[in-house]
């Protein structure tokens, strides 16, 4: 008998992370300019949660 444990985790966030960063890449993309302004847009698009967190607490003037 083996004792292998099977773990089931459920990758939820993963999911809204990969939908949050497509539509915000989208929306970036969208608004450059040019080349370089699709690129900030690309990194912009990574750290969307960042961003949202820090304007959501500005907002709140915790």
């Amino acid at each position: 008998m083996s004792s292998e444990k099977k773990s089931h985790t459920h990758h939820t966030s993963n999911a809204v992370y990969g939908l949050g960063f497509i539509g915000a890449a989208v929306y970036y993309i969208q608004m450059a300019s040019g080349f370089w302004s699709v690129v900030v847009g690309l990194i912009k698009a990574v750290f969307w949660p960042a961003f949202l967190v820090y304007e959501v607490l500005r907002h709140l003037e915790l």
